[in-house]
Formats: C-alpha cells, sequence, structure tokens
C-alpha cells in the first residue's frame, strides 16, 4: 500500500476505512476515517512510504499522547502499515477558528474566554518541558458542546517540519489568536488564515482597539504585552502561557464555562452580509452553532474578511446587562460613568454638610472625655487589667509576605507561587490557582491539602479571617503553628487547625472560638470544586483581621 493507494473505501491497518480526503500538508494526507472496531470517526495523518518525516512523526505522537489536558485532541495510535505510515488522532466534531473568524471578530468575553482555555493547557504542557509548536487559529476548535480543543500537538509541527518549536514561540502564537479574534485581522506583514493583515503606522502594529472599536481596554492592554516590541507605557511583557491564563482571568473570570453571547457574533455577521437565517443560533447558546468540520490544511489566501471595518457594528439583539452575586449589574469593562444631574450634586453637598457635623460633634465629645479623664486621674485609681482573651479590635491586619504551603511528603512543594500575591492586592479580580487534581475533589486522594501561609510580621491576636473563593463547595480551615506561634512550621503535621468551614461558595468566614496571637496563619484547602476535567481550587482575596 502507498500513500496514493490509499483512498476512499480502503481499510488501512485493517480497521481504519477512510471516507474523506480532507486536507494534504507537503506531501502528507490527512483523511477522515471511521474506527471499525470501535465504531467512532476519527483523523488518520498519513505519510508516503520512506518519508523523511516518519521517525519524527513518530517522536511528535509520543510526546502528544503524553499530554494529559483535556483540552488536547487525543493521538490513539500510529504506526507503519505496508510501508506506509500513519498517524490516528481523535475527531473534534466543531469548527475551527480560522473559519469562526470568516464570520467576523469574536466579542471581547468570548477572544479573551478562547485565549485563556488555550493558554490554560499550553500551561500545562509547558511544565512538562514540551511544546505545540503550531498553535494557529486552524488548530484550534470550538467543538458542538462549546468547548475548545487544540488539535495537532507535536504532530502538526511533524507534518510542517517546522520543529517542535518553544514555549516561547507558542506564546506568541497565543498573542496572534488573541489579536486575530478580537479585530478579525491577522497581526503579521501578510494575509494569513484567510484574515487580511492588521495595519501598522510608523512600522509599529496597531493595537486592537486602534482597529476595531469596542475591545475592552484590559485586553487590548494584554494583547499589546504579548505582541508590543516594546508594550506601550513600559508594561511588562508577558512570556509564559501561565502568565497569560492569571492576566486573562483577571478580565475574563476563571470559569470553564463558555460565554452566551454568541448570538451577538452571529447576529453582528448577519448584519455584514456573512450568514444568512439559515445558520441562526438559537440565543443565549454556548458558542458557537458549529458544523463537523475537523482541523484541517491552513489556507493563506487573500480572501477578504467577512468583517474588516473598524467600525463595530451593533448587533440588533441587545445583551441583558451582567449581574453580579449581589444582584447589581456589572458595568461592562470600560463602560464611561454617566454624569450626574444637579439634583444629585445637591443631594452629594447635603451628605458633605452632614459629615462635616459629625465630625465635629466627635471631636467636641472626645474632648470632654479626655477632660473628664485627666480631671479625675488624681482621685481615680487605675482600673484592674482584665485576665480573659485578647480583645476584638476588627482592625485588619497587616499581610507583609505569604507563601504557597504544599509541604512533603505528599507534596511536590509548589501550588502557582507567583500568583500568590494575588489573594492580598486587594483586587478581587486576580486569584490564585491550586494545581488541577483528578478523579476525587479531596486532592485526588493525593494529599490531605494545599494553602497559602500568611506571615503579619509580628505576633497579632486573630479573630477573623475571611476567605475569598471561586467556583463552588470548597472545604477549608484556618491553621497556626503548634508549638512557636513566631515560627512558619515546614510541615503540615506542625500546624493545628483553629476554625473551618465547609462546601463555601464565594466566600468563607474562618473564626475561632476566641482570638489566637500568632505570627503565622495558614489557609488551608482540603477539598476543591470541580473544574473542567478535574478539581481545582481557586482563592481571590483574604482579610485578617484582629
Amino acid at each position: 500500500m502507498s500513500n496514493q493507494t490509499v483512498s476512499p473505501g480502503a481499510l488501512l491497518a485493517g480497521r481504519y476505512r477512510i471516507a474523506e480526503l480532507l486536507a494534504e500538508i507537503d506531501g502528507a494526507r490527512v483523511w477522515r476515517a471511521v474506527d471499525e472496531v470501535l465504531s467512532r470517526a476519527v483523523v488518520v495523518d498519513v505519510l508516503p512510504a520512506g518519508d523523511h518525516r516518519t521517525n519524527v512523526l513518530f517522536d511528535a505522537a509520543r510526546r502528544a499522547a503524553a499530554a494529559n489536558d483535556p483540552r488536547f485532541l487525543r493521538v490513539l495510535d500510529c504506526d507503519v502499515f505496508e510501508g506506509v505510515t500513519y498517524c490516528v488522532r481523535e475527531w473534534a466534531g466543531g469548527r475551527p477558528l480560522e473559519r469562526m473568524l470568516g464570520a467576523g471578530p469574536l466579542t471581547g468575553q468570548q477572544a479573551g474566554w478562547l485565549a485563556r482555555e488555550v493558554s490554560e493547557a499550553l500551561e500545562n504542557l509547558h511544565r512538562t518541558g514540551h511544546s505545540h509548536g503550531s498553535i494557529s487559529p486552524a488548530t484550534v476548535v470550538v467543538t458542538d458542546a462549546g468547548a475548545i480543543k487544540v488539535v495537532g500537538l507535536a504532530t502538526e509541527a511533524a507534518l510542517r517540519s517546522t520543529g517542535p518549536g518553544t514555549p516561547e514561540q507558542d506564546v506568541r502564537a497565543l498573542g496572534e489568536l488573541l489579536y486575530s479574534s478580537l479585530t478579525g485581522r491577522w497581526p503579521g506583514p501578510a494575509p494569513a488564515w484567510g484574515l487580511q493583515p492588521a495595519p501598522v503606522e510608523h512600522g509599529r502594529l496597531l493595537s486592537p482597539r486602534q482597529v476595531r472599536a469596542g475591545v475592552p481596554r484590559s485586553l487590548d492592554d494584554i494583547a499589546d504585552r504579548l505582541l508590543g516590541d516594546p508594550p506601550r507605557h513600559h508594561a511588562a511583557v508577558i512570556t509564559s502561557a501561565a502568565g497569560l491564563s492569571a492576566a486573562l482571568s483577571g478580565v475574563v473570570g476563571s470559569s470553564h464555562e463558555p460565554p452566551s453571547q454568541m448570538d451577538e457574533t452571529v447576529a453582528v455577521a448577519r448584519q455584514n452580509g456573512s450568514i444568512d437565517d439559515a445558520t441562526q443560533v438559537v440565543p443565549a447558546a454556548p458558542p458557537p452553532a458549529l458544523d463537523p468540520t475537523p482541523p484541517r490544511a491552513h489556507s493563506n489566501g487573500q480572501a477578504q474578511p467577512a468583517y474588516a471595518s473598524t467600525q463595530e457594528t451593533r448587533p440588533v439583539r441587545r445583551q441583558q446587562p451582567a449581574q453580579n452575586g449581589g444582584g447589581r449589574r456589572r458595568p461592562p469593562a470600560d463602560e464611561p460613568r454617566r454624569r450626574g444631574s444637579w439634583g444629585g450634586r445637591i443631594l452629594i453637598l447635603l451628605a458633605v454638610l452632614a459629615l462635616l457635623s459629625v465630625v465635629l460633634m466627635a471631636q467636641f465629645l472626645v474632648k470632654g472625655a479626655i477632660n473628664k479623664e485627666q480631671s479625675g486621674s488624681e482621685t481615680t485609681p487605675d482600673a484592674p487589667q482584665s485576665s480573659g482573651p485578647p480583645p476584638v479590635t476588627n482592625e485588619a491586619a497587616k499581610i507583609v509576605a505569604a507563601k504557597d504551603f504544599d509541604p512533603p511528603p505528599d507534596g511536590n512543594g509548589e501550588e502557582h507561587p507567583e500568583d500568590v500575591k494575588n489573594t492580598y492586592d486587594n483586587k478581587p479580580s486576580t486569584t490564585w490557582t491550586t494545581m488541577s487534581y483528578k478523579r476525587r475533589p479531596d486532592l485526588g486522594g493525593t494529599k490531605d491539602g494545599v494553602g497559602i501561609v500568611y506571615d503579619l510580621g509580628e505576633l497579632t491576636n486573630v479573630s477573623l479571617v475571611t476567605v475569598g473563593l471561586v467556583g463552588q463547595d470548597t472545604d477549608l480551615e484556618l491553621m497556626v503553628p503548634k508549638d512557636d506561634p513566631s515560627t512558619s512550621p515546614a510541615a503540615a503535621s506542625g500546624w493545628k487547625s483553629v476554625a473551618s468551614a465547609k462546601d463555601a461558595n464565594d466566600s468563607a468566614e474562618l473564626k475561632p472560638a476566641a482570638p489566637v496571637e500568632s505570627r503565622y496563619v495558614l489557609v488551608w484547602l482540603t477539598k476543591l470544586p470541580k473544574e473542567g476535567g478535574g478539581y481545582r481550587g481557586e482563592i481571590s482575596e483574604v482579610k485578617i483581621q484582629k
């Protein structure tokens, strides 16, 4: 059997029934096939006999098979049959981003969510020392269920003979992915993926907000930190997938649930004549209404983009305003604040006058109390000191430092240490996450817990610790050192629990029975919320009261 004899109807390796040719890449052919043993659709890459890429493809398939993030399509089989090298991959029932952008750019929430999902998958991959090597709008697929799938892990680069790639190249590709999703233009000097090149001014790529109206400023800044040379306003360059996923989570949240505004994208495309009513999506459906087209070869054609105007067309259907946890409307990113009326200004003035009155009255009362105390100090003996527990002051304790805590022998000593500072920066939108654990919410049954140790700088009476959380049903404990409260134990056995909370959702209050004196406190997670294909804890903000 040769590459030429692999044709529709042929049975490859006695198992894979060839159905149709999907693409041809430098002599390699990509087929849709049916696995007759398991009765499922698959994609088969076929190299001709004697092709020099055989060993490279085998090595790439082994690396791809080792990736355990569910967002990567798995390699199922790789072998040689009658001189023909073949590699079998999962089928993705959905639509590549390349085709979606043919109908126009995505909304800011959609683009940020999609880029965050891909960056998280790459973050996990890069920790193993490997990279994808060929991230593009053609290798990112949104499935019929609204999930993100990344195709061609390592194998795409092997077929194209571009080498295995590096994490830095993957991060650059993520920047191109985010930019093109926001603008419908390609951030390069030539057309690619059916998109026209983004405009350049004085040798510098215009930012997404300069290309298309309505792009959120936060996403514009992230795209510039990925692609700007150098970034504007002396902003720090984003150089890792972990840094990008953290930045995007701060903008679009950390939920893996897809955005529900895909009907807006379809409405925009319909107004621009990109699609007709036959492809209408039911409102509030997960993104998007997709057709079952698998990943295919890239085409760097010259076709005009369906949405290339810098003027954003608003959809006919209005979106319902987003609600926060308290039922109040959350303003969209960069929404201008409304100016108050004269009546509102008068009310503000009255409130200021009332506040001044209260301040003056308080000063009068304090002065009187001081005078009374001074006049009675000559004849009144000192009151006896109470021997009870330390008083509760409700003052906020200052956190001077913090460190992730994943102690041996069960832990590997590290749980996203670079993000720990996000839990006490007074910004609820920035978070720290644990690693992802499989099978069970109790950290996969592999350890007792993980958490963060907070250093208060000195011995402090701790009466309450409030923990902001993301996700549902988190179990956590407040721990202090068993012996010396001025030292931080290195082992979990050196800590004792003084408060706990079970099945917490948005926040948890950890209140000891009586205030405890300690320099160090440990917020210890013992059960994690379900997220994607595993379980992962997430803390947004920690407040400690004296």
